[in-house]
């Protein structure tokens, strides 16, 4: 007599970005569908979970993820981005040294070992009923990033492969947590052999049903904690293979609720806020912010990236900055709910040619208004230049790209061969926002201090407020 087909359910979650308000309701969804199962059910995670925006993780350093993780009962996740680049190694070490399940990721090591660290492993096998699942992971290789972190990101192909080579023989299913984006995982599954699923992250997208490449089903669940996945796994007797069955993204009900995960978050908040509460500085004036146009404000983050990097000028996009810095006490909440964005400054050689390019562009409704995703960016909008070391004379009422404005940099014109010395941001490196600032050579990264850290330096600095408040920026009307 032929025994009953053994299954497996896997569900995966990906780019959670610390979306708490979705937190109890992916939870409900995952209690729900263990309750509906007869089979056993993996559960992982593909990285993102965290993102120091929320107020949740900023202040508490990443735990109420770590919390919500654990008590939803993971089996395994890996890191992406936001986990990697936005924490230093002692503050990761701290916090996932608390998750209860292991951390998988084979393509990350500590620069100095070569080896990953304690915290993470590259490969795991968790058993469910008897059968054996072996699960390895990549992260996105930001390389030059992660190297001023003391992390050596690895080529994830090469990593992966070796990973798979050595669990194959010894499970009875293979899956990848990749933190690469859907380009890679395609490739990856036409690449890699003996993998049942890569479950993926990074690039947002949301697969209905899994792609079939190469017998390999690739997966992805959207963002933001709207999606859950699942996909089920079926053998007709022990020592047969597993084929899958079924794959699909379960929608969300923000509505749903989870008993024991609500008050937790509830509780995360409240001590995220309290951590938040420090006072920076003391200001007797407001600085307004003007998105689309000069303003104090926007003029202060100009100042603090340019006297950060030591440059001899600073190009910022003011849609960094979500409201005016009012009068008072300035606490670190305060800059954080102003300057959400987990986003570093960096210092680059840029022409002349290429900062005439961005600042013509920044006069224009098209480029103020542009709605930017990803890249470490939490506004809304691009926003004008801000800047610093710059005089700009433009005429206010000529059409875009006729303006022939006249830019003077320490009272000499800007020569658009010469290559200047600019402080800027990561983002604008990824040609992300005002593309000609990609354009400059020799850059170096400043991390792992954020804008508001340069904020709350420059505030403390004598002489900023009255500096912020200077004009860059003169219209003037030509005849």
């Amino acid at each position: 007599m032929r025994a009953a087909p053994q299954r497996l359910t896997i569900m995966h979650t990906n780019d959670i970005h610390s979306h708490f308000e979705m937190m109890s309701p992916v939870a409900a969804v995952i209690t729900e569908q263990r309750v509906l199962s007869e089979d056993p059910v993996l559960l992982v995670d593909i990285g993102d979970h965290m993102d120091r925006a929320a107020v949740e993780t900023e202040g508490t350093m990443g735990q109420a993820n770590i919390d919500v993780i654990n008590l939803c009962g993971y089996d395994a996740v890996t890191i992406g981005n936001n986990e990697g680049l936005t924490f230093s190694a002692d503050i990761l070490e701290a916090v996932f040294s608390g998750l209860q399940c292991p951390v998988v990721c084979c393509n990350f090591v500590d620069s100095s070992t070569g080896v990953p660290p304690l915290w993470m492993k590259r490969h795991t096998i968790v058993e469910k009923d008897g059968i054996r699942i072996g699960i390895t992971g990549a992260t996105v290789a930001f390389t030059s990033f992660y190297s001023l972190l003391g992390w050596e990101v690895t080529d994830p192909e090469e990593a992966l492969r070796e990973q798979c080579l050595i669990l194959a023989p010894q499970v009875d299913v293979l899956i990848v947590l990749s933190h690469l984006g859907l380009p890679a995982d395609k490739h990856l599954a036409e690449k890699l052999e003996g993998v049942h699923a890569i479950l993926g992250g990074h690039t947002h997208h949301m697969l209905e049903q899994p792609l079939i490449i190469n017998g390999t089903a690739v997966c992805g669940a959207g963002k933001f904690g709207r999606y859950v996945g699942k996909l089920i796994f079926e053998r007709g007797q022990e020592g047969e293979g597993f084929e899958l069955v079924s794959g699909e993204c379960i929608p969300v009900n923000p509505i749903l609720t989870e008993d024991l995960i609500l008050p937790v978050i509830a509780t995360h908040l409240a001590r995220g806020q309290e951590a938040l509460r420090e006072t920076v500085a003391i200001t007797d004036r407001e600085l307004p912010l003007n998105q689309n146009g000069e303003s104090p404000f926007g003029n202060l983050l100009a100042q603090a990236v340019r006297q950060f990097t030591g440059s001899q000028i600073s190009l910022v996009n003011t849609g960094q900055l979500l409201g005016s810095l009012p009068k008072g006490e300035i606490s670190t909440g305060l800059l954080h709910a102003l300057c959400p964005s987990p986003i570093n400054s960096c210092v680059m050689m840029l022409s002349g040619r290429d900062i005439r390019m961005a600042l013509e562009q920044s006069l224009t409704d098209v480029f103020q208004s542009k709605v930017i995703y990803g890249y470490g960016f939490r506004g809304e909008q691009l926003g004008t230049l801000a800047v610093d070391g710059l005089k700009i004379l433009y005429n206010p009422q000529s059409m875009p790209y006729d303006n022939g404005i006249a830019i003077f940099v320490e009272n000499e014109p800007l020569e658009d061969e010469r290559e200047y010395s600019v402080g800027t941001l990561d983002m604008f490196t990824f040609k992300m926002g005002y593309e000609s600032i990609a354009n400059g050579k020799d850059t170096v990264f400043m991390l792992p201090y954020f804008l508001r850290d340069l904020l709350r330096i420059e505030l403390g600095r004598p002489g900023s407020l009255d500096e912020c408040a200077e004009v860059r920026w003169d219209p003037r009307v030509f005849k």
